[in-house]
């Protein structure tokens, strides 16, 4: 007899008794394992979130231990079509005044006239020297040139450019009707750009195609732009540099000039970007708590409990992070003394106003206080302090870093669900095994009185059949 006609036999043993049989092992063996499994999938999900709340934390205080955060500078002119300045990182903070009384200018000469692009400019080989001079008239670099009877000017004006390219642009500029100039433009500013040609052997043609000593690029080569370099007054100091973006004069510091005028420059410490990331580092604990109070919270009835209300670490992760706003400092003053502070809602806002007394007060002491440093007490005495955001950094990191305590328990959590999968697993297989030998058990015994009934119908018909002879 087969298991599909399970109790045909007894009318009793039937598989739809042994689906229920089993149906309630499960419920007893196996239903449990499957709501911890679900459980620990969804502490995993909301941890995921946790984690990568405190990851944003841990980003932003470190941010705030970085160099650039308190020594970023924004330099302000007053007049910017005049000047515009940049300030490095770390540069002093300083206040000074401009008056521009001549702008540096880039040295132009201009050849005399061709008739075309494509004049011979030569008779016969021979070689010029171009020399670039500097105000006092010394050479201060020299390239020689060969030329022979076939070059034309526009092949002069790539010759230049491929032997002096570094220094000076050679171009042709069609003036008028059959009227070329081969122009010389200096690529740096200054006084000490000053170009001369010189004819080595006298072979280069003049204007009327002769060769009497190249008057067109040599004799009558006029300038028409003078290099001169810039001067202004810094705070009344006469100052002349040979180009109008000026790095040498205050160290980090570059100066960009304009036009003549007057102006004044600000250095100041960047506050902007000081308010940014401590708003961000705001904005990033506030998520966090919010999370974490949710997923922490207890309550008497189930459905209002945080899913993480059980778990101790998670529980401890939170209420340090509550405490340490409030816990660091110490000589250099605590947070709120810096603007950072508990609102009613219980969230950290910032009073950028109290920041900024406090930077007005001494920048140095709130870099200090922030990330460490010599703070001078109100005595004049100095103290060492670590740091604000160097203490958070650590704190959290302790968290969040690869190998903390959230890596840690995120391994755990993986292990328990992995043993839960394995204890399900096993305990489906123990129950298949159960009821696959019941079934094969009942299906024998529905056999047997299925024999039974079958000999008992035999004997009855037997005896029926007997009876009337009597």
């Amino acid at each position: 007899m087969g298991m599909s006609s399970l109790g045909a036999g007894s009318g009793v043993l039937t598989q739809d008794l042994i689906d229920k049989l089993k149906n309630a092992d499960k419920a007893q063996y196996v239903t449990p394992i499957d709501k911890k499994i679900l459980k620990e999938k969804s502490q995993i999900s909301a941890f995921g979130i946790d984690d990568a709340l405190m990851d944003n934390l841990h980003d932003s205080a470190l941010s705030l231990t970085q160099f650039g955060t308190f020594s970023s500078r924004v330099a302000t002119s007053s007049v910017e079509s005049v000047a515009n300045v940049t300030a490095n990182e770390g540069s002093d903070l300083q206040s000074f005044s401009l008056d521009v009384s001549q702008l540096a200018t880039k040295e132009t000469d201009e050849s005399d006239s061709f008739g075309s692009a494509t004049d011979k400019i030569a008779t016969d080989d021979g070689s010029l020297t171009l020399d670039i001079k500097n105000a006092a008239g010394d050479v201060t670099s020299s390239y020689d040139i060969d030329y022979n009877a076939d070059m034309t000017l526009t092949d002069l004006r790539d010759a230049i450019n491929d032997k002096a390219g570094d220094e000076l642009h050679a171009s042709i500029v069609q003036v008028g009707d059959g009227d070329f100039r081969l122009f010389l433009n200096a690529n740096k500013e200054g006084a000490d750009q000053n170009f001369s040609i010189t004819d080595n052997d006298g072979n280069l043609s003049d204007d009327n195609g002769a060769s009497d000593g190249g008057t067109n690029l040599t004799d009558n080569m006029s300038t028409t732009v003078d290099g001169v370099n810039a001067k202004f007054k810094y705070n009344g100091q006469d100052i002349e540099r040979s180009s109008n973006s000026i790095t040498d004069l205050l160290s980090g510091v570059t100066i960009d000039l304009k036009s003549t005028g007057t102006t004044n420059i600000d250095v100041k410490q960047d506050r902007q970007k000081i308010e940014d990331k401590i708003n961000n580092f705001i904005d990033k604990y506030n998520s966090a708590m919010f999370q974490l109070n949710q997923d922490t919270k207890s309550s008497q009835k189930e459905k209002e409990r945080g899913i993480f209300s059980s778990s101790g670490t998670m529980r401890n992760m939170k209420r340090e992070m509550q405490n340490l706003i409030n816990s660091v400092g110490g000589t250099g003053g605590m947070l709120q003394d810096y603007g950072i502070k508990y609102g009613v809602d219980g969230r950290l806002s910032l009073d950028s106003e109290k920041l900024n007394e406090q930077l007005d007060k001494n920048p140095d002491n709130v870099k200090a206080f922030f990330q460490g440093g010599t703070f001078t007490n109100p005595d004049g005495t100095t103290t060492e302090l670590k740091g604000a955001f160097n203490k958070i950094e650590e704190q959290v990191s302790k968290y969040s870093k690869f190998g903390g305590i959230l890596d840690n328990y995120k391994n755990s959590m993986s292990h328990t669900l992995d043993s839960l999968e394995t204890q399900k697993e096993k305990a489906t297989k123990r129950l298949e095994a159960k009821y696959a030998t019941m079934a094969k058990r009942w299906s024998a015994y529905d056999a047997m009185i299925s024999k039974l009934n079958a000999a008992s119908t035999t004997l009855t018909t037997m005896i029926d059949a007997l009876a009337p002879q009597k």
